[in-house]
């Protein structure tokens, strides 16, 4: 029989966050903190939109590009929130923000291009450079420099083959964000080797003490960046299966040309709640927001109080504490954690090499479901270290 799946498919590695979610699915008495989803339902009245949407009979497929009315509610959205300026021919609304990021870079790369990828990241954007044709080059981030990417760790790593690079910020897993003065240092350097930037800025309403910055924001920058976002995150619709990309025009059209041909558009009751969500959703955002830096600070300070360290995430709802000291892996702590425990997290190597001596912990849980991850942590750090 022909061999029926490619060398490049085959030799791409499965989700390491699926591995440990789909383990824990499968055992009782588990508090899983793996999955980076928000623990809230959709507002009511951003499902009800969706709801009438249905009962009106508001069924059928839209411009590939998205309704012209989501699209400028996201212009509206981009410059209210972030002083962002853009036209609805430089938005396209996609199936979630991953499939924003598959697009740019099947609509970017060319054979023999670089992509620069600071590590740790998350998880699709190394497998979908390989897939677009590319050769994805690394960036590790380090814990001294709050997991923040710096002008000179560019400079070292940029090469005449270096066609683009993505900015992640606030990241997943790391929860670092980078403020505007750092932007403008990173700008110089990206202008001066002409690169195309990706900001994946799926995580921007979800920033603490300070407001987001988007690289696009800055001079000469919008043109040669693509910035990633979409509704997952910020308004907990994550199964609505809804982003957008925006960037310069000439990419969207090439965009929403493999958009259309894969895709046709995205579901037509989910661009219906969006619209509602982007009019209607800020008192959400907010509640929701004031929710996760509550449990941000009781979990930082849970592993703290265990004697690990933990970098203070300022974005997201992650923490990346260490567990260097332990003298583990990062897969071995978190396999022996889920059966001693009962709690699932994710090793820091799922999000690439440099993760390793870390786990990442999601926050989008209950209060009471953290407290009692934590008391079981804190069991099991404490069995390790006298065992040591």
């Amino acid at each position: 029989m022909m061999n029926l799946v490619n060398d490049t498919v085959k030799a791409i590695p499965p989700s390491g966050i699926r591995k440990f979610f789909d383990i824990a699915a499968e055992m009782e008495n588990i508090i899983s903190l793996g999955v980076g989803e928000p623990d809230f339902d959709t507002p009511w009245h951003i499902r009800e939109e969706g709801i009438y949407s249905l009962e009106k009979g508001k069924t059928f497929y839209t411009s590939n590009a998205g309704m012209l009315e989501l699209r400028e509610e996201i212009c509206k959205y981009l410059n209210r929130k972030f002083d962002l300026s853009y036209e609805v021919n430089e938005v396209l609304v996609t199936v979630g923000g991953s499939e924003g990021i598959d697009l740019t870079l099947r609509a970017m790369i060319e054979p023999g291009d670089e992509v620069l990828i600071p590590e740790p990241c998350f998880v699709s954007y190394k497998p979908c450079t390989i897939l677009a044709g590319a050769k994805p080059i690394t960036i590790p981030l380090k814990e001294e420099n709050e997991f923040k990417l710096t002008a000179e760790e560019i400079e070292a790593y940029v090469t005449d083959k270096t066609k683009i690079i993505f900015l992640p910020f606030p990241n997943n897993p790391t929860g670092a964000t980078m403020t505007k003065e750092e932007l403008e240092k990173i700008a110089e350097v990206i202008i001066k080797h002409d690169l195309f930037v990706i900001s994946d800025e799926i995580y921007a309403e979800l920033t603490y003490e300070k407001k987001h910055c988007s690289i696009a924001s800055l001079p000469g920058m919008k043109e040669r960046t693509l910035i990633i976002n979409g509704f997952s995150k910020a308004y907990s619709m994550t199964g609505w299966r809804m982003g957008f990309a925006v960037g310069p025009e000439e990419l969207i059209g090439a965009m929403t040309k493999i958009h259309q041909y894969a895709i046709m558009c995205t579901p037509t009751t989910s661009q219906y709640a969006a619209i509602e969500a982007l009019r209607n959703g800020d008192v959400d955002v907010e509640e929701m927001k004031k929710a996760y830096n509550g449990r941000r600070r009781v979990v930082v300070n849970g592993f703290r109080e265990m004697g690990l360290s933990c970098f203070e995430p300022l974005g997201a709802f992650y923490v990346f504490p260490s567990i260097q000291e332990l003298n583990m892996t990062s897969e071995e702590f978190c396999t022996k954690l889920l059966y001693d425990q009962g709690v699932a997290v994710v090793p820091g190597t799922a999000f690439g090499d440099c993760g390793e001596g870390f786990i990442r912990v999601s926050y989008a849980y209950s209060i009471e479901q953290l407290k009692i991850a934590l008391e079981r942590i804190t069991v099991f750090v404490k069995k390790i270290k006298e065992e040591k």
